[in-house]
């Protein structure tokens, strides 16, 4: 075997900081760190000169970008299709027999689907013609409710091809959720499966699709055949996908959609109240969704990459969906759970598929440190050449055991920061460019201008924390409002600066070179005894401790301070150690590292804490157990277990 390549090397005069080598540079799309200035002094050059390079145009666009308070628009007036630009212009450039998606089925006796972009062609044409059928328009709503199978991405690339928006709900949510999102967004028709399979077992998605649908605006219902299980069909609504598709032709013409149409409508959960449905449109998001996904990971022709994430979150839509397909490489759909049916599940398809990029979770990442590296050690991860980290600021520790035992110490790890709402990447260290500083996001992406400021509005200096803003010209694929509540907009984004400066709700802090740190959302700022701090920075300094695999901080209400810190504390496997004593430890290490006021009022050591399926803390969960309070609905959870046993420790 090959000695696989070094991607990146340590900076010999700081400790922990790495840069690009000589022939990642080579490789890398961009290798200068001028590129951050020069696409700031015109940002609407830079975007014009890479929607133009990038992505195909029915017609140009009239005016690069338009603003007026609370309303801001990229290439308006240019024509395109986001399917067309994802799948047909692949085929048409004689790309068509190369894989479009692998995807990995739960259960391991079943055969790997591989599927060319010719074939996902065919099978997104035929899914147009068959939503046209059941009379769905360009304009329209299609509600999707899907687990991680090859159909839920013909489902949205087919909805995008007719000119109608998706609404895709996560296949763990409720069927009240499922409900509330199908009202909201007015769904003409619903594409679902019958179930998936779960950690062995298969679970009834149909089951929940249809108490969701008593009551709502879904005149027609596909159902996908993934389990054979024995599901309720409704005559006259439902419909079997297979049946529907068997005598559909491959042959459609894509709508040709407005820069400024609607793409899609993404719900956001939040802790309390009415989910937000976040729209994006079309022409901002495709230039930014491909963009940030050819120069953040370095995609090539012949590239396999791999995002763990669902497609029911915004990270599917554009990492695992649009972002990939739009860069016509190889995109890896995977159905199950990351440690089943062993702990290696993820290494053994990296090392069959050759996956050359891996983008997860800290979260996942922690989880996999709890396992050990034995699991690792079975498989040969050479193949891998860029790695990502997406969701939430991930700690030093895990940092370096990515680096380390995943990249094999040869990889860069291009931690990107953004939301629901920016559609995609805006902060991250171009892995051409660097440098890969643990805990550091690094930089604003090339014509994106973000800020950090004071509540009085003043840019912070440097290390001081501040409030993260995006600052006018907005990216292409920021948010373009709240579905059907303007006013849920103005208060929600722009309320706190005015409308020339988008406020994300996250903390952080800057360094001397430009490079941000998220220190976490303002919701996960704790008030004590006047003091706001942030739960993460605690978390991070418990996690400095060895014996620490994982912790979660919350507040709980205090009569004196206000609030104080409340710690779940998750062990390294087999570590053993006296409770007390640890706790001390742990107390110790955060007043070194922030000091008393950020102190924990309680540790509580424990085995697991709830986590959502893609493998989430959820920390609404926790808080309101600290708070005595019913934690509410607990079906998104892959271990509901968990918050029983917890409720018996801190009673």
């Amino acid at each position: 075997m090959t000695e696989p390549k070094q991607w990146v090397k340590p900076d010999p005069e700081k400790e922990d900081v790495f840069w690009p080598t000589e022939e990642l540079k080579e490789t890398a799309w961009v290798s200068d760190e001028s590129i951050y200035e020069e696409a700031l002094e015109n940002p609407e050059e830079f975007w014009a000169e890479q929607a133009e390079e990038g992505i195909d145009w029915y017609e140009k666009w009239d005016e690069v970008y338009t603003e007026e308070p609370y309303n801001y628009e990229w290439f308006v007036g240019g024509k395109l299709n986001l399917a067309y630009n994802a799948v047909d212009r692949h085929v048409e450039n004689g790309k068509g027999d190369e894989n479009a998606i692998v995807w990995e089925p739960e259960p391991t006796d079943e055969d790997t689907v591989r599927i060319t972009y010719s074939e996902l062609k065919d099978e997104v044409s035929k899914f147009a013609n068959v939503l046209e059928s059941l009379g769905v328009e360009k304009g329209d709503r299609v509600g999707i409710y899907m687990p991680m199978i090859p159909e839920a991405l013909i489902a949205m690339l087919a909805t995008a091809r007719v000119g109608a928006a998706h609404s895709v709900v996560f296949s763990a949510f409720s069927p009240e959720s499922l409900k509330d999102r199908l009202d909201d967004a007015n769904a003409k028709v619903l594409v679902t499966a019958d179930g998936y399979y779960r950690r062995g077992k298969p679970l009834n998605l149909k089951k929940n699709a249809n108490k969701g649908l008593r009551g709502s605006p879904v005149e027609n219902v596909v159902t996908v055949k993934r389990t054979g299980a024995d599901v309720e069909m409704e005559e006259g609504r439902d419909h079997w996908y297979h049946e529907l598709m068997e005598g559909a032709s491959t042959e459609h013409e894509p709508a040709v959609m407005d820069s400024s149409d609607l793409a899609f409508i993404l719900y956001t959960s939040g802790t309390t109240g009415k989910p937000k449905g976040v729209m994006h449109h079309v022409g901002g998001y495709a230039v930014q969704a491909y963009l940030t996904a050819k120069w953040n990971f370095n995609l090539h022709e012949g590239d396999i990459f791999w995002c763990t994430a669902d497609v029911g979150w915004i990270t599917g839509h554009t990492y695992i969906n649009y972002g990939p397909l739009m860069n016509g490489v190889t995109t890896v759909v995977y159905e199950g759970a990351p440690d089943y049916p062993e702990y290696d599940r993820l290494w053994e398809i990296i090392e069959d598929e050759g996956v050359t990029q891996f983008y997860t979770a800290p979260t996942a990442i922690r989880m996999f440190i709890k396992q050990g590296e034995e699991w690792l050690e079975k498989h040969d991860l050479s193949s891998l050449q860029i790695l990502g980290t997406v969701g939430e600021p991930i700690n030093k520790d895990a940092w370096m055991w990515y680096f380390e035992h995943i990249g094999g110490g040869r990889c860069p790890i291009v931690d990107t920061w953004w939301q629901t709402e920016t559609g995609a990447n805006v902060i991250n260290a171009l892995p051409g460019v660097g440098p890969f500083i643990p805990v550091y996001a690094g930089k604003p992406f090339p014509g994106i201008n973000a800020d950090l400021l004071d509540t009085e509005g003043n840019p912070v200096g440097v290390d001081e924390g501040g409030y993260l803003t995006l600052k006018s010209p907005f990216p292409p694929s920021l948010i373009r409002g709240v579905y059907k509540r303007p006013e849920k907009f103005k208060e929600e984004y722009w309320s706190e600066y005015g409308p020339r400066y988008y406020f994300t709700s996250d903390g952080a802090r800057i360094d001397e070179d430009g490079n941000i740190r998220i220190t976490g959302r303002l919701d996960d700022v704790m008030n004590v005894a006047g003091h706001r701090l942030a739960t993460g920075e605690v978390e991070n300094a418990i996690g400095k401790h060895e014996l620490v695999a994982e912790s979660a901080v919350v507040s709980r209400p205090d009569d004196v301070k206000g609030e104080v810190p409340i710690a779940f504390v998750m062990l390294e496997r087999g570590a053993e150690v006296d409770s007390e004593t640890l706790k001390k430890e742990l107390i110790g290490l955060v007043d070194d590292t922030i000091g008393p006021t950020a102190r924990p009022a309680d540790i509580i050591i424990a085995d697991e804490v709830p986590k959502t399926r893609s493998g989430k803390i959820m920390r609404r969960i926790l808080k309101s157990l600290v708070k005595g309070e019913n934690p509410g609905d607990l079906t998104t959870l892959r271990n509901p277990e968990a918050v029983e046993r917890l409720q018996e420790k801190i009673q």
